[in-house]
């Protein structure tokens, strides 16, 4: 059997995982910047040049994004995450969710 690659949708692919990657790292950043700024860590001055990177980032993101036509990909896999994130948080959080766990997983 012949595996047939589109070299156009796995660059997609691929590149929209990575970009997802930086994405949610980009956020974990973002919250770790808050609780820092909150807890009095950071100076007037590290603020500012904190909130400029991250807006920089955030304009990198969207114009590799563009440019390569991968924002939906990029959607695409930060929902899958996304769900399979708070499925992990519901069956951490629920004991009975842990008591059906072989259930859980066989039903999906």
């Amino acid at each position: 059997m012949k595996l047939e690659i589109n070299d156009q949708e796995l660059k997609h692919g691929l590149l929209g995982l990575v970009l997802a990657i930086v994405e949610v790292v980009r956020d974990t950043l973002k919250i770790q910047s808050v609780k820092r700024m909150e807890g009095g860590n950071l100076t007037e001055e590290q603020i500012e040049r904190l909130g400029n990177a991250l807006m920089e980032l955030d304009k990198a993101i969207d114009q590799i994004k563009e440019e390569q036509g991968v924002s939906e990909a990029v959607r695409s896999v930060r929902d899958g995450l996304d769900d399979l994130v708070n499925r992990m948080i519901q069956t951490v959080s629920s004991p009975v969710a842990i008591a059906e766990k072989p259930r859980i997983l066989a039903n999906e």
